[in-house]
């Protein structure tokens, strides 16, 4: 008689198993399901602006590391821009140096008297001497940690058309030919071990371009079309379809391999003939993000070609004149001639670029040093010792430019910077009247940008009944690093400040103004 209850009790226990086993392959089935098939990021301009902001680890970053290495420092000659430039046999080719007609290039000159006929060693004779026999990925990113950079962005692809990584697109890169190595590879495994943000530039574009063809040249060579690009002999001629198919290939290949946290591209893109891209890439990329589960950055140098919002702009070579809502990013390279090694580089000192690291960060932006191996792969010295430097004022003055927020103005006195579109000297000398500020919590930092010879400061902006401390007072000072007490005074010229610090290396000091209501 019991045994209807026994079935009953059966088919419920066999109908909770199934009802339990088919909400568990649902839970599954949607756990697996891929974040970037929801399509966050649409391919419009409407969506990503929508839905992208900028990751907070890169506002508070403020400091990084750009690197320029690959084929062109072996003939280290004049710039990165060396492939284009020794193809250059007369005004004809959009370089204006001289107003006579068919007076070739100094690279083109130089590069028939040093390595012969431009048809007989062409660029991609550059590569097999390319070896990077000395190239050492964890020297590289132990310096850049040391210099105080929080994220490095190696040159994948440069204009060249010579892929800095194990491509699976191209036979020209730097795994099969050359150093026969994954540079970019080793340089984001070491760095990410490192705790460094890690991007990549992508500078393909441009190599649609780059090569003047002409028959007296081996850029016509039908055999190296895949270096030197497919472009014929008009210089009108637009992308073709194929080039673009082939830079999304190339381009997708290094995103979806080495996943950078940011990507960076070249001012090729902006062209028309890539206008139906730009959206298809953000979106792509930002996708890819929510994937990765991590927030990334695309970076862009032409304030055109991205929509505000959608991206960061980079300026290259470039500083900001004021104070800007939009943060931007600011590339200026460690050696006044070039952005690649050279023979005959002149460097920066480290006063200059520690000020304009703090001009930057203080107008919203942030500062990426551009450095330049030498074709070897070894860091030249007066690099090395610069990147320490810096690191070591950063140990001391860190404070006011990491995770920092711009204050009301960026800063005061007489030094103005012209916004002048890739001026490699740029380079204005600071005074010590010139001071920039950044925002910490209640701490208002005034960086100076020049050691006073009388060891006084006067901030003129901080006077009393100031307009731009309405309802605040300055509750105490101190200098960082520096343990002693500080004179000051408070009067209607501005804040008189009285150093009792000696300078022992002439770098610029950090204020650190703390503030009440």
């Amino acid at each position: 008689m019991r045994l209807p209850i026994v079935n009953s009790i059966y088919r419920a226990l066999v109908f909770t198993l199934c009802l339990a086993i088919t909400l568990c392959f649902s839970c599954q089935k949607k756990a697996n399901t891929n974040p970037i098939e929801k399509n966050i990021y649409k391919e419009n301009w409407d969506s990503i602006k929508a839905n992208y902001k900028t990751p907070k680890w890169f506002t508070n970053a403020k400091f990084g590391i750009f690197v320029n290495w690959g084929a062109y420092t072996v003939p280290a000659f004049e710039a990165e821009s060396y492939p284009r430039l020794m193809y250059i046999d007369s005004t004809n080719f959009n370089y204006p140096i001289s107003s006579k007609k068919n007076i070739p290039s100094h690279v083109f000159i130089h590069h028939k008297a040093n390595w012969g006929n431009q048809k007989d060693f062409g660029y991609k004779d550059f590569i097999p001497l390319f070896k990077g026999e000395k190239f050492d990925a964890h020297n590289w990113i132990e310096l850049f940690k040391k210099s105080g950079a929080k994220y490095v962005i190696p040159v994948a692809d440069h204009h060249d058309g010579f892929a800095m990584y194990k491509s699976n697109t191209t036979r020209w890169n730097a795994y099969d030919m050359g150093p026969k190595r994954d540079i970019l590879g080793e340089l984001f495994r070491a760095g990410r071990n490192k705790g460094l943000i890690m991007g990549a530039s992508s500078q393909f574009a441009f190599n649609w371009s780059v090569y003047n063809k002409k028959d007296h040249f081996d850029t016509t060579n039908p055999d190296y079309a895949d270096l030197y690009s497919a472009k014929g002999k008009d210089l009108n001629q637009p992308v073709s379809n194929e080039f673009k198919k082939r830079w999304w290939n190339r381009t997708i290949d290094l995103i979806d391999n080495y996943q950078p946290d940011i990507f960076w591209i070249d001012y090729y893109n902006n062209s028309p003939n890539f206008e139906n891209i730009r959206p298809k890439l953000a979106s792509y990329y930002y996708n890819k993000g929510v994937k990765w589960g991590k927030e990334v950055v695309l970076q862009d140098k032409n304030n055109n070609s991205f929509p505000e919002k959608t991206i960061i702009y980079n300026l290259e070579c470039d500083k900001l004149s004021t104070l800007k809502e939009l943060q931007k990013q600011n590339n200026v390279s460690i050696s006044k001639t070039s952005c690649s090694n050279t023979s005959n580089s002149i460097h920066k000192t480290t006063n200059k670029i520690i000020a304009n690291l703090a001009d930057i960060v203080s107008k919203n932006g942030s500062f990426i040093l551009n450095v330049s191996p030498k074709s070897d792969g070894t860091i030249p010295n007066n690099q090395k010792d610069i990147l320490l430097k810096v690191g070591n004022w950063l140990k001391i003055n860190g404070e006011a430019i990491y995770n920092t927020t711009t204050w009301k103005i960026y800063g005061e006195g007489p030094t103005k910077i012209n916004e002048v579109y890739y001026s490699k000297n740029n380079s204005n000398l600071f005074s010590s009247k010139d001071i920039r500020f950044t925002k910490k919590g209640n701490i208002l930092y005034a960086i100076v940008l020049s050691w006073p010879t009388n060891g006084k400061i006067n901030i003129t902006s901080l006077a009393k009944n100031s307009e731009y401390l309405t309802y605040l007072s300055i509750e105490d000072i101190n200098i960082l690093g520096n343990s002693n007490n500080i004179k000051w005074q408070q009067t209607n010229h501005g804040l008189e400040i009285q150093k009792h610090i000696k300078s022992t290396n002439n770098h610029i000091y950090t204020i650190a103004i703390k503030l009440k209501k």
